[in-house]
């Protein structure tokens, strides 16, 4: 395990007290590997949401495992419909979901088949129903309304045997339970949850349910950091409330350390505060505390407290969430094991003029609309200072607005990361 001083050696113009957004996520990487692929849990299909594949899934099974109908409607020869015109056919019998049928269907013949049920011999196209009328045993159809091969599902189309279904650092969604119950396999290789421990810091900061007092705030940020933290799938401790007293401090950091695989912060870290968190911090573990180029979120500490990954973020609730998402959460994704998955990032068009200083990255809160030409065009939510986290919940996504780039002008195209139900 490398030190913090031999990470931070082997990236080009590492100055802590003026890193840009990039060299941060440099950093992070060595700091925060990906997980070791041999920790490894069996975990029932039923209790795997969310839980991140440790090995490659491969299909024991071909899916759908039989040439079968899309439609409910009538099986037929594509071949007959070369002659066009008004096709009519005689229908021979009913193919059910569940069993295959087991008649013969000649030439100038069709068979009723329900959606799922396996294709009969020498039968490659399914008509809709809907596109037909009967005629006593007949169905008559117009041949312009299908074409050979429509609406028939082939064997192996989706999953072929030996086919990886899901690869390793895969995180269980709905979706992808479904598919592992579609090919009948009742367990999977997982890696275990990664442990999260959380606290806020600070005299001034008051838990749900203290009485106000002067200068004193209520707690937010516990509240989105577990949000974002339950959205990654992790196991969540939430220490509560430390203030600034260093006993307490050791007892909270010992406490934190002792249950969890990471230990998150927030508060405690800018210039200027009571040094009792940074000093605490520096004296259990082995801690850099950074001035990073960016807008909002300028301060931040990382570091190893025995063999947990340490990240003391701001103390400003918008700067809270812009730091975890641009630095934490990828990290957070590569110990979990988990493939890194971006939050998504949109082209649009900036309608108005943002300033903006270049040598730093700044992330704006903006709203999306569509164009009357179909683009999506970006606005910010108002006032974008640190503490406005009311604008983080009528925004869509961060505006961001790269390193060395000045002010945006209207019209002028740019990337917005989106929260994809953060906020």
């Amino acid at each position: 395990m490398k030190s913090l001083e031999q990470i931070a050696s082997a990236l080009q113009g590492y100055d802590p007290q003026a890193l840009s957004a990039q060299q941060v996520a440099d950093f992070l990487r060595h700091l925060a590997p990906t997980a070791d692929a041999s920790d490894v849990q069996t975990c029932a299909v039923a209790d795997a949401l969310e839980r991140i594949v440790a090995q490659d899934i491969v299909s024991p099974v071909n899916v759908p495992p039989h040439d079968n109908s899309a439609m409910d409607g009538y099986a037929l020869d594509g071949a007959v419909l070369a002659t066009g015109g008004e096709i009519r056919l005689r229908c021979v019998g009913t193919a059910l979901a569940g069993s295959a049928w087991q008649g013969t269907a000649p030439a100038g013949t069709c068979v009723q088949i329900m959606t799922g049920a396996v294709m009969p011999r020498g039968l490659d196209t399914v008509i809709p129903t809907e596109f037909t009328r009967q005629e006593g045993q007949d169905i008559v159809f117009e041949a312009r309304l299908v074409r050979p091969g429509d609406n028939r599902r082939l064997c192996g189309e989706d999953l072929t045997q030996g086919q990886v279904a899901l690869p390793q650092g895969t995180r269980l969604g709905p979706a992808a339970l479904g598919l592992l119950a579609s090919l009948g396999i009742p367990t999977v290789a997982v890696h275990p949850r990664l442990r999260v421990a959380y606290f806020s810091t600070g005299n001034e900061i008051l838990s749900l349910g203290d009485a106000p007092r002067e200068g004193a705030v209520y707690d937010s940020n516990r509240y989105t950091v577990m949000g974002m933290l339950a959205r990654l799938g992790c196991q969540m401790i939430d220490l509560g409330v430390c203030p600034d007293d260093p006993v307490l401090l050791k007892q909270r950091f010992t406490q934190a350390t002792e249950q969890a695989d990471v230990v998150i912060t927030s508060g405690g870290v800018s210039v200027g505060e009571a040094d009792f968190t940074k000093a605490m911090m520096r004296e259990l573990g082995d801690v850099a505390f950074w001035r990073i180029a960016m807008r909002p979120g300028r301060p931040m500490a990382v570091g190893r407290i025995g063999e947990c990954v340490l990240f003391g973020l701001p103390g400003n609730p918008v700067a809270v969430m812009v730091t975890f998402l641009a630095f934490v959460r990828p990290a957070l994704q590569r110990l979990m094991g988990a493939l890194e998955q971006p939050l998504p990032t949109v082209r649009a068009r900036c309608i108005e003029r943002v300033r903006k200083k270049p040598g730093r990255t700044e992330y704006q809160r903006v709203q999306l609309n569509r164009a009357a030409d179909g683009a999506w065009e970006a606005r910010t939510t108002g006032q974008q200072g640190s503490g406005v986290l009311r604008s983080m919940v009528q925004a869509d996504g961060l505006m961001v607005i790269p390193h060395e780039q000045g002010d945006v002008q209207p019209g002028d195209w740019v990337d917005v990361m989106l929260f994809d139900g953060l906020g």
